[in-house]
């Protein structure tokens, strides 16, 4: 069995994605098997890069944790999601909320990617980001383990943040 390094382009250096501690794979695996309910498996991505705005890609390709597709994966059989069909963009953070609430948020914002989550793993809530304009995020409302929030392109199936921190 070989290791697999992840590497995604932010900034026009490499980052090494570096290994998952159990906490994280598993928000990660409750976060997308709601999101697989919510949208279909055909709309959810795990760890593929995308897009960025045009101005950003030669010096980006950011590997998110998941990504909600607004066509279904089979339209990007030979190219890389563009910002405008992204639903939803998601991070999952253990040991980078920093780098996650600055240097992705801002790349994202840049974008135009209209709704950006990061689940706060240490702080178990959930930070949601809306209304990108001029390279940032207009509205972040932090939301904790007893709230809930739904996705602007799925208002009718909320996400109970509890549901992603297994006890």
């Amino acid at each position: 069995m070989f290791d697999r390094q992840r590497l995604e382009l932010i900034e026009g250096e490499l980052i090494d994605k570096m290994g998952q501690k159990r906490p994280h794979i598993d928000a990660l695996t409750l976060l997308a098997s709601w999101l697989f309910q919510v949208f279909g498996a055909r709309f959810v991505n795990l760890g593929a890069p995308i897009d960025v705005a045009p101005e950003d890609n030669p010096t980006n390709e950011p590997q998110p944790d998941l990504f909600v597709l607004r066509p279904d994966y089979s339209a990007f059989r030979s190219g890389t999601p563009q910002p405008q069909d992204l639903r939803l963009v998601v991070e999952v953070a253990d040991t980078t909320l920093a780098f996650d609430r600055t240097v992705k948020a801002a790349l994202y914002a840049r974008a135009g990617i209209v709704e950006y989550w990061i689940l706060d793993i240490p702080g178990r809530r959930l930070l949601v980001h809306r209304e990108p304009r001029a390279g940032q995020y207009r509205s972040i409302v932090a939301y904790g383990e007893q709230e809930s929030v739904a996705p602007l392109s799925a208002p009718d199936s909320p996400f109970r943040v509890a549901d992603a921190f297994p006890e």
